[in-house]
């Protein structure tokens, strides 16, 4: 990662770090620079001290320390995200966020930098880190959980409940908009009778409706004017403006 990054750095050559892809909609075109898919994926638990790799499952993450009566990250279980992406985006369900349990992120900057960095060095907020504001790549994390017996039952009950209410059967990008204060947006989107609503292949899940999901070979286009339609509704009924959660990555980047 070092190596590629330092090139990068050396070539003026732009760069995307991708993890399973959750939150990422790419253009039509693609991406005219280098994606590196980062597949660091160890995981080291020795009592309550969790050390993982940025590529490593983060659902995986979740079931994993479950089994082993660790509480702090059952939530995890059936995102589908990296370790790296989700400590990029704060992912977070059930009330709780990966910002919580994380101690510490190794990082390598775009100049081939390692920077060993605390929680208290970072900001986090809903659906944000400082990562995003930075060039690089997350490569590892360290996170303390508590033992709990009942962790593996909590994990447990979260798959199950998100196998019943999300549409993990159809291919989308995950929920579309970031929940504006106190409101679910799926809700909203439901309650002003948006589901099912469809622009060429892309269709407002009718089994959660904050999922824009792939019905027949949806284009980007497709995706974002169907987002568009969505957000001038929900703005034209309540006043309040959906703020899109996916990452739209350009073909040229800024």
């Amino acid at each position: 990662m070092r190596e590629l990054l330092t090139y990068c750095h050396q070539e003026t050559l732009p760069f995307i770090i991708l993890g399973k892809g959750s939150n990422c909609l790419f253009h039509d075109l693609g991406f005219d620079g280098l994606v590196i898919h980062n597949k660091i994926a160890y995981l080291s638990i020795k009592e309550q001290e969790i050390d993982v790799g940025a590529g490593y499952s983060f659902s995986l993450l979740g079931v994993q320390t479950a089994k082993r009566g660790l509480a702090g990250l059952e939530f995890a279980s059936g995102i589908p995200a990296s370790v790296g992406g989700a400590i990029f985006m704060n992912a977070g369900a059930s009330g709780a966020e990966t910002a919580t349990c994380l101690q510490e992120v190794t990082f390598i900057t775009e100049k081939g930098e390692i920077e060993v960095l605390q929680k208290k060095d970072l900001q986090f907020a809903y659906r944000f880190s400082s990562f995003q504001e930075k060039k690089g790549a997350i490569v590892s994390a360290r996170f303390k959980l508590e033992p709990d017996e009942k962790a593996r039952d909590r994990q447990r009950a979260i798959v199950e409940y998100r196998t019943k209410t999300q549409p993990y059967e159809d291919p989308s990008v995950g929920c579309i908009f970031k929940n504006p204060q106190d409101r679910s947006a799926g809700m909203l989107i439901d309650q002003y009778g948006l589901k099912g609503l469809r622009v060429g292949g892309a269709e407002v899940s009718k089994k959660h409706a904050n999922f824009l999901v792939n019905r027949d070979q949806a284009t980007a286009e497709d995706v974002l004017l169907l987002s568009r339609m969505i957000r001038e509704k929900i703005k034209q009924e309540t006043g309040l403006e959906l703020e899109m959660e996916v990452r739209c990555i350009p073909y040229r980047p800024l």
